[in-house]
């Protein structure tokens, strides 16, 4: 028996079969894990499927599957795989948000990264008032409060079928015996390390990172295993705990009370209904949920412009960008941590205020950008380095998780003798408002720096249903293209009928209202030649930015899921009977 399809590590499946089946048996002698027998469910689905960032993860969760575990044990599985596999984006020193539809009901977990209790309002700027360059982004007062295990924990202990223990495994082995490193992985690798001369400790832990070469994490492979042995409880406040906020004295401002008192958060998930589907997407302190269906509702409103105009024309990238202009100046001035600030959710996604919003349009022309305000008034007060897996098992339950450490590999701190990287994510908070953050997007004092407050995000994990079964779940990395990519790839799937993994690879762009009238395009499929000419005639500035994004969907037919990993990136998908 193997433990994993086409694994190339040093260790042999017999011997991982061996190590889950003694994990296995220990937790089940330990009272404090114990978890009743699942009951026997019908499937309703032909397969189960996965559509996530690599090889590593994907094979971690087919096993998962292979020993009974429902969604919610892959996407666990995967998460921490990634951690060890996708070290630039996956992590244990990061945070996100999960949508999750389980025995026909949704739910929606927050595990965002919070402020520190020593954070100020002021504290990335100097004496003059001015945002410091970079204080935000690289080093230890970059970090914010990690929530991922936290989040995992909370969402196995919950609903996942299997033994804590069992989910833990493949993770602990890529850590511990090492796994093959890829071009793509050590070209981030290289890009980021030029970001971190001399500022932060990441050559001693990834420095010896190169493309073909087995690369072992001892030190994370240690945490991993007290995170299996003794659950979230290391990491928050036991050896873990301690050996982050050792790295963090003196340096950046995390102390073991950071860490002790955070605790992730289920909310409820933004629900909707488009063109015969129920959407379930990310509520506050995101804003891609609310942008998301914002986007959705608009270009539904405004559908006879959009008649025998086609797909990425210069009329159709008009018309977006039009939409988009108006969404970005809503994200800018309403949403932040919803613990701190009273969104307006509901106002935001009304059904007449976005016709309201979609008749200012300008058909022909882009409007001119002073004049796009705030659609309530003023009285109301992530680099695209993320990484998103999608999963629904044989039952039908469905788990959509974008998770960050923010830029590449983070703050780029490494925790010293764990070998957890930690998020750069308090450049997500508004340093200054009105001042822009590393994706180019402002906010204002919703999203200022406040202890143990979560800054506002674009992760958008979405979940779409047809008669209370799922029928699309998908979300991608891509810090504020994050929910624009995702609208059109669900407008490529469902109002041009394209098949999923035609949908997912077509080109896409972005407009986010600063700067004014900019379209950004992608180098994976250039906005070039007579469109180029055809866009700018009508008033735009094109640029290029990478930020192509790394779209991973399931779309369920009738009763059997197909599944698109995005050729931008290193994804992978299974369909496992």
């Amino acid at each position: 028996m193997k433990f994993f399809r086409n694994n190339q590590s040093s260790v042999s499946g017999l011997a991982l079969a061996a190590l889950v089946s003694v994990s296995s048996c220990f937790l089940e002698a330990t009272p404090a894990f114990a978890k009743a027998p699942a009951k026997t469910q019908p499937a309703i689905l032909t397969a189960s499927a996965i559509a996530v960032a690599d090889k590593y993860s994907a094979d971690a969760a087919e096993q998962i599957f292979k020993e009974g575990g429902n969604a919610v044990d892959a996407a666990v599985a995967i998460a921490f795989t990634l951690a060890v596999t996708y070290p630039e984006a996956g992590n244990i020193g990061g945070g996100g948000f999960m949508t999750l539809y389980v025995d026909g009901k949704p739910y929606f977990l927050d595990y965002r990264e919070r402020a520190p209790l020593a954070a100020t309002k002021n504290m990335y700027l100097d004496d003059k008032g001015e945002v410091i360059k970079g204080m935000s982004l690289f080093g230890y007062r970059a970090v914010g409060v990690p929530g991922t295990v936290d989040g995992m924990w909370q969402a196995q202990r919950r609903f996942g079928k299997l033994q804590w223990k069992q989910v833990l495994a493949p993770a602990i082995h890529y850590a511990r015996d090492g796994f093959e490193v890829s071009q793509q992985l050590q070209d981030r690798r290289d890009d980021a390390a030029k970001d971190f001369a001399g500022k932060t400790n990441f050559d001693t832990y990834f420095g010896t990172l190169k493309q073909g070469v087995n690369f072992k994490q001892p030190d994370l492979a240690a945490v991993l295993t007290r995170i299996s042995d003794q659950g979230a409880k290391d990491f928050y406040s036991g050896k873990t705990a301690d050996l982050i906020a050792a790295s963090m004295r003196g340096h950046g401002l995390i102390t073991k009370t950071d860490l002790q008192q955070y605790k992730a958060v289920w909310r409820q998930p933004i629900q909707a209904d488009w063109n015969g589907y129920r959407v379930y997407t990310a509520p506050p302190p995101s804003s891609g949920g609310i942008g998301l269906v914002q986007l959705l509702k608009m270009k539904a409103d405004i559908a006879p412009d959009f008649k025998d105009v086609t797909l990425n024309s210069a009329q159709y990238v008009h018309l977006i960008a039009e939409i988009e202009k108006r969404v970005f100046a809503d994200r800018a001035q309403y949403l932040g941590d919803p613990d701190f600030y009273k969104v307006p959710v509901a106002q935001l996604t009304a059904d007449a205020y976005l016709a309201k919003r979609a008749a200012e349009v300008n058909p022909t022309t882009p409007s001119d950008t002073k004049s796009v305000q705030p659609g309530l008034g003023t009285s109301m007060p992530e680099k695209v380095e993320t990484t998103h897996f999608s999963v629904i098992d044989k039952w039908g339950n469905a788990v959509s998780n974008t998770y960050t450490i923010n830029g590449y590999f983070g703050s780029g701190v490494v925790a010293d003798r764990t070998g957890i990287v930690l998020n750069d994510e308090m450049d997500d908070f508004s340093a200054k408002p009105g001042v822009a953050n590393m994706f180019g997007v402002v906010g204002s004092d919703a999203n200022s720096i406040e202890p143990k407050k979560r800054p506002l995000s674009s992760m958008s994990p979405t979940i779409l249903t047809k008669d209370g079964k799922v029928s699309l779940v998908i979300g991608t990395p891509g810090g504020s293209r994050i929910f624009t990519s995702i609208f059109q790839v669900i407008t490529n799937i469902y109002d041009f009928n394209m098949p999923l993994a035609d949908a997912v690879g077509a080109m896409r762009f972005h407009h986010q209202l600063l700067p004014p009238n900019t379209i950004f395009w992608e180098p994976y499929k250039p906005i070039e030649g007579e469109l180029a000419k055809q866009i700018e005639a009508k008033g735009y500035t094109l640029k290029g930015q990478d930020f192509s994004g790394d779209i991973q969907a399931i779309k369920v037919n009738g009763d059997t899921p197909d599944a698109a990993a995005d050729p931008r990136g290193r994804g992978v998908t299974r369909v496992i009977q």
